[in-house]
């Protein structure tokens, strides 16, 4: 196995999993709750490793070469994303007292979270155009073992950062889940969701009436 194509995946995964998006949005709030943290991360981590593993393995291209697939995974991003930036956004406005009940009544058991950090996951339009096509098209380009090592540093990449995510934001949840700074995190992750819900859709508008 080659340490230096498994560094590249390593490295490039972690490009295309640390930028904010819906997932890490999820995790960062679960972690400041303290609610079931480890587990969320290890559900992204899991879903990560299946798709990274489609899309090296052959999932990329097929992917990538369906224009009408391709097309419907873009919409359902940009709905997804507008709604949960309209909910962070929600959230950011709210009074304290509000966000503090709303905060109670989403606290939520081991199998909400599960379903949550699935939704976020299998909804992100960013695991089929980043993780699977361009993780996919490049992981494709190697053979035999260095495919497997490509696709062990990636997913190495993922655990890393999505443990990390958790447990930094649960050690500094009393400093994060202060209404000031929960209200600035919302605002950003609301602007981060509605700039890339509208770079999808400017794509959109680039392919088919540019």
């Amino acid at each position: 196995m080659s340490m230096w194509v498994l560094l590249q995946g390593f490295g490039l995964g972690a490009s295309m999993i640390i930028p904010i998006g819906a997932q890490n949005a999820y995790v960062l709030n679960q972690g400041i709750k303290r609610n079931h943290h480890l587990t969320t991360a290890t559900v992204c981590s899991i879903c990560d490793v299946i798709f990274i593993s489609l899309g090296i393995f052959g999932g990329g291209a097929l992917l990538s070469s369906n224009e009408t697939l391709l097309l419907g995974v873009t919409l359902g991003g940009i709905a997804f994303l507008t709604l949960y930036g309209t909910m962070s956004l929600k959230s950011a406005l709210a009074s304290a007292d509000h966000q503090e009940k709303q905060a109670e009544m989403i606290a939520r058991g081991r199998r909400g979270v599960i379903l949550g950090a699935l939704a976020v996951t299998v909804l992100n339009p960013h695991l089929y155009l980043d993780t699977v096509v361009i993780l996919g098209s490049i992981g494709g380009q190697f053979e035999g073992h260095e495919r497997i090592a490509f696709a062990a540093g990636t997913i190495m990449a993922s655990f890393v950062w999505f443990y990390s995510l958790s447990i930094g934001a649960a050690k500094l949840g009393p400093t994060l889940s202060k209404p000031r700074v929960k209200r600035t995190i919302d605002c950003l992750v609301a602007a981060m969701m509605f700039f890339i819900a509208a770079h999808l859709a400017h794509g959109l508008w680039e392919t088919y009436l540019g």
